[in-house]
């Protein structure tokens, strides 16, 4: 069996603090995580678990670090990771003239390797160590990102988009053909190691009624399988489905119709919602992406967060890239808090935001049994955050006399380069060039 032994500044949260407050987090000034077989077998203060330890056992000290359960991104689009910081369009524009052209080149398996190799790294060097990712409408893209994750041992959800019409010929699918390979997608990789599989329409207006059909069919037909999708994003895009769908009531009425609502089902953006709509996520158990830096920077529009908490919607913190602009939850957190700001400044704290990357997170993926948190028998996926990162955090953190705000000034002035080190599994998968004691 084997051992591996943390120590150093570790916070970790068993509930939600917009429900309850400083005790939904659990503070260990100088705790130990001891790891057993890739999974948490204690984590505690120091003081009390090193009489129990095996004697002589090597211990990876983090001085000046604050450890973390691994970040988690709930909607991300691995494909475009070469579109990302691309100039000036808004939602319906921004797919033709970026989105479709990009995701075109990954029926070539070799171009689709390379590119989740790409990506992948990037989300480790970030802490980010699970994530839901779009693949495209090519099965060789699905194929390149599970055979990446399952080679870094990461827990992931990915699929097949499907896509059958107001899309370029070379990039639409076959309405029938598109359930039949996101079936063999499912039969392959769903729930094989540590990955799941999500059934991808890419959003209502780009699917038929009869593909919309199918991909509730999947979702309800496979135990376990997700579903992905966008949701009430843009105004322009709303106004889009009105048109196409006349007979629903709303946007998310429309995937509602379609069987695609439930636990396990994750909706990106969510700006554009009704007190219905949110009612009917509420009572569906689906969860909602919030995806801040891309809605700044496609210009779509500002998440109502205490909305959806007032309804009991689970809420997830996601990148979004490429229409994100970071693959750092820390500056995707600090996006969150500003658009929040913005929204009738309603209250973001670090708290909160750390809670909604790890613990949040599982939840609204119906993973929180697996990741997220440090409590016994969870999978010890983690990430080291330095303290020292840079000057100005350095300095910052001089002046912090609690916890909460040397966890807010993380939140607004941390990025990868305060990401010192990654764990996978209770195995270091990224380490950036820090100082660590082994005693």
């Amino acid at each position: 069996m084997s051992n591996t032994l943390l120590r150093g500044e570790i916070v970790y949260f068993i509930d939600d603090p917009a429900q309850k407050g400083e005790a939904a987090h659990i503070h260990h000034a100088d705790g130990i995580i001891w790891i057993k077989d890739g999974k948490i077998h204690q984590c505690g203060d120091a003081a009390t678990i090193l009489p129990t330890l095996p004697s002589n056992h090597p211990m990876t000290h983090y001085p000046h670090h604050l450890i973390l359960p691994g970040f988690i991104d709930a909607h991300v689009h691995y494909p475009q990771c070469d579109i990302i910081a691309s100039h000036g369009e808004q939602l319906l524009t921004w797919l033709n003239k970026y989105t479709f052209p990009t995701e075109a080149k990954f029926t070539d398996y070799s171009h689709a390797e390379q590119v989740a190799a790409f990506f992948f790294t990037q989300a480790l060097r970030n802490g980010t160590t699970s994530l839901a990712s779009f693949c495209t409408s090519a099965p060789a893209s699905v194929t390149a990102f599970f055979d990446l994750a399952q080679s870094h041992n990461m827990r992931v959800i990915g699929g097949k988009v499907m896509m059958d019409r107001h899309a370029p010929d070379y990039l639409r699918d076959e309405t029938e053909q598109s359930y039949d390979d996101s079936a063999a997608l499912i039969e392959k990789y769903h729930e094989k190691w540590r990955l799941h599989y999500g059934v991808t329409p890419r959003f209502a207006p780009t699917s038929t009624p009869r593909q919309m059909q199918l991909a509730g069919k999947l979702f309800q037909a496979y135990p376990g399988v997700y579903l992905q999708s966008h949701v009430a994003e843009n105004l322009d895009e709303v106004t889009w489905v009105r048109e196409l769908y006349p007979t629903a009531r709303s946007y998310l009425d429309v995937y509602e119709e379609y069987g695609q609502l439930g636990r396990r089902s994750i909706m990106a953006h969510g700006i554009w919602l009704d007190e219905t709509d949110r009612a009917r996520l509420a009572a569906t158990g689906t969860a909602l992406a919030f995806c801040p830096t891309s809605n700044m920077f496609i210009g779509s529009g500002l998440f109502d967060l205490k909305a959806a908490q007032q309804h009991g919607i689970q809420v997830a913190m996601a990148t979004d890239v490429g229409g994100g602009t970071s693959f750092s939850l820390l500056q995707t957190l600090a996006a969150g808090y500003n658009v929040l700001q913005l929204n009738n400044h309603q209250s973001f704290t670090a708290f909160q935001g750390f809670y909604q990357a790890t613990l949040g997170a599982a939840r609204a993926l119906a993973l929180a049994d697996k990741i997220g948190s440090f409590t016994t028998g969870c999978e010890a996926d983690l990430v080291v955050l330095d303290y020292q990162a840079t000057p100005l955090l350095e300095r910052r953190l001089q002046t912090c006399a609690s916890l909460a705000e040397r966890l807010f000034a993380l939140m607004i002035l941390g990025d990868d380069r305060a990401v010192a080190a990654t764990w996978i599994m209770g195995r270091q998968v990224y380490a950036r060039d820090i100082s660590c004691l082994e005693n």
